[in-house]
C-alpha cells in the first residue's frame, strides 16, 4: 500500500495511492493516521487524479528527522574511515523537508553541495527501549531521501549539522509505502541520477546498521513518535570523493528511484 500527503487546494489531507493514478481521501493527517492504528486500504472515500493534486512530503510535520551517516560498507570505504561501530546520527528540522517534483533554492552560503540517495523508515508505534528483534514491528513503511549536503559548512565545525539543514535539504516521497510492498528491509534498492547519470546504486543490504538495528538503538536513546522519520544513510558514489569533484548546481535534477519505493525527483535552482 501507498499513502501520501496531498493538496488539492484546501490544504494538507492525506491519502491513498489507488492505482497509481488516484488518490483516496483518508483524512485530515498521515501522521494521525499513523497514530491511531496499522494502515489499511479504505473501502470509500473521495477520489481524485493524481494529476489534479500536489503532493507533499508523506509526513510534512514530523515530531523527528533524524539522519544516520557513514552506514554503508562501501561509503565509509570510499571516504576512507572505519565502519563506525555504533550508528553515527544528526538531525534535520521541518524546513528542510521538501515534496517530490519540487524545486530546491541552492544556500548561498554554500559553494559545495552534494547529493546523497537514501532509504528512510518512517515510525508508526510509539518505541522506547525496543529490542532488535521486535522492531519492525514499530515501522508504519519506508519513503526516499535526498540528503542534500553543504560539505563546506558540514566540515567547518566538528558537527554535521550546518550543512545539514539548509531549506529544502531534505526532499522526500513520493510515498509512504508500507513494509508488505516496499520489500524485505535488507534488500530495497535505490539509484540516484545526475542529469541522467547515474551516480549511486545499491541495496540496503549493504548497510553497516541495519534496520532494525538503527531502530532498536535509537529507542535507547529517545522516545521514537508515530510518524518520525530516520533516514538511513547514503550509499557509496557521493559527489565530495569523486576525482574530480562533483558539486551540484542551479539547473541540475536529481532524479532518486526504487522498484519499490518509486521516484524522487528534485531541481535545483
Amino acid at each position: 500500500m501507498r499513502f501520501v500527503t496531498y493538496d488539492a487546494g484546501s490544504g494538507p489531507r492525506a491519502g491513498f495511492l489507488r492505482d497509481g493514478e488516484r488518490v483516496v481521501d483518508v483524512g485530515e493527517s498521515l501522521r494521525g493516521l499513523i497514530a491511531a492504528g496499522p494502515l489499511s486500504e479504505p473501502a470509500d472515500g473521495e477520489e481524485l487524479a493524481l494529476s489534479d493534486v500536489r503532493l507533499l512530503p508523506p509526513i510534512p510535520n514530523p515530531d523527528k528527522l533524524i539522519c544516520i551517516g557513514l552506514n554503508y560498507h562501501a561509503h565509509a570505504e570510499e571516504a576512507g574511515v572505519d565502519a563506525p561501530e555504533t550508528p553515527t546520527f544528526f538531525a534535520k528540522f521541518r524546513n528542510a523537508l521538501a515534496p517530490a517534483g519540487s524545486e530546491v533554492k541552492l544556500p548561498e552560503a554554500s559553494q559545495k553541495v552534494d547529493y546523497e540517495a537514501e532509504v528512510a523508515f518512517i515510525v508508526g508505534r510509539r518505541a522506547k527501549d525496543v529490542s532488535e528483534a521486535n522492531a519492525l514491528d514499530h515501522i508504519a513503511g519506508y519513503t526516499l531521501l535526498n540528503d542534500l549536503s553543504a560539505r563546506d559548512l558540514q566540515f567547518s565545525t566538528p558537527q554535521w549539522m550546518p550543512g545539514k539543514v539548509f531549506d529544502g535539504s531534505a526532499p522526500c516521497g513520493p510515498a509512504l509505502v508500507t513494509p508488505d510492498e516496499a520489500g524485505a528491509p535488507d534488500s530495497i534498492a535505490i539509484e540516484l541520477k545526475l542529469n541522467g547519470e547515474v551516480m549511486q546504486s545499491a541495496t540496503t543490504a549493504d548497510l553497516i546498521h541495519s534496520i532494525p538495528v538503527l531502530l532498536a538503538h535509537l529507542s535507547t536513546l529517545m522516545t521514537l513518535e508515530p510518524g518520525d522519520i530516520v533516514s538511513t544513510g547514503t550509499p557509496s558514489g557521493v559527489g565530495s570523493v569523486r576525482e574530480p569533484r562533483v558539486w551540484v548546481k542551479a539547473g541540475d535534477e536529481i532524479e532518486i528511484s526504487s522498484p519499490s519505493l518509486g521516484t524522487l525527483r528534485t531541481t535545483l535552482i
